[in-house]
């Protein structure tokens, strides 16, 4: 008897998380349901109604021609691309070059040295901001894309993923290695590396969507219009369509597909990383 209650009461607990599970997942998405429904009403539907219409009445594409065919779509798409590109690739290798040491080498400091990197988190972004713009200025890397690729090419986030990913190989492979005549860089390349495949994509998947959305600190930093990205690019929409919510709504799309795609690529690693992650704490 005590058994069935006991069952009965798992039974209620998982139903209740489910809904509950259900409706933050309803939330999440209901802003990117409405932008896509909004994307696709044609100029003679409302898009604002009580209550929301969901599903447009006539779905069409025209908002997205309109978009493409006004504004140098894919300029703006291929310089997204170079930003991302390098936003990914460096994160990944400083990141982990820094993690390293830190988690399978023994110095004097180390802990201190680790602490002050995590510390440097609760510092806000816009804070540094300023010292930031003022010393690419100084460098002479204003309007050019190495002044926005090179204050985001490391981050504290970044070196305590991979840390924390290093920390959960054994020790043995490491030492096996070292036997074997493996030096340092091989052992980080070669043999580490292959092993933190999830936490890696993980930290691509996090600087890309970084690099991507990435809007305020180009506008600080690019000049010539023909360099903007696409985040750049789309804020024109604003002043070309006078704020044609259908309009901004297809651009909005247009900047979501590539996001939508690498994470569907890395989805496999990334769950992994996260249950991996999971079990470890």
């Amino acid at each position: 008897m005590e058994k069935r209650h006991v069952n009965k009461r798992k039974l209620v607990n998982n139903i209740i998380l489910h809904v509950v599970l259900i409706i933050i997942a309803l939330a999440t998405i209901t802003p990117f349901l409405w932008t896509l429904s909004t994307s696709l009403k044609g100029q003679n539907e409302a898009v604002f109604s009580i209550p929301p219409k969901f599903i447009p009445e006539n779905a069409t594409f025209e908002n997205y021609a309109v978009v493409w065919n006004t504004l140098p779509i894919p300029r703006y798409f291929i310089n997204s691309v170079i930003l991302a590109a390098f936003g990914v690739i460096l994160p990944v290798i400083l990141c982990s070059m820094a993690a390293f040491p830190l988690a399978r080498m023994e110095f004097k400091g180390k802990q201190a040295v680790f602490l002050t990197i995590m510390a440097t988190m609760m510092i806000p972004g816009e804070v540094t901001m300023i010292p930031t713009y003022l010393i690419i200025n100084k460098v002479g890397l204003m309007g050019n894309y190495a002044g926005i690729i090179l204050p985001a090419a490391v981050s504290a986030f970044g070196i305590f993923l991979m840390r924390q990913a290093f920390l959960g190989i054994p020790k043995e492979i490491e030492e096996s290695a070292l036997i074997d005549g493996a030096s340092v860089w091989r052992i980080w390349s070669s043999i580490l590396m292959p092993m933190v495949k999830p936490n890696i994509a993980t930290l691509s998947i996090l600087s890309f969507i970084g690099a991507w959305n990435n809007f305020l600190w180009p506008l600080l930093v690019l000049k010539d219009p023909n360099t903007y990205p696409l985040t750049l690019g789309l804020y024109k929409l604003q002043g070309t369509f006078v704020a044609n919510t259908r309009l901004i709504a297809s651009g909005a799309m247009i900047a979501l597909v590539p996001i939508l795609i690498v994470f569907l690529f890395f989805q496999r690693y990334f769950i992994e990383a996260a249950y991996s992650s999971a079990v470890k704490g």
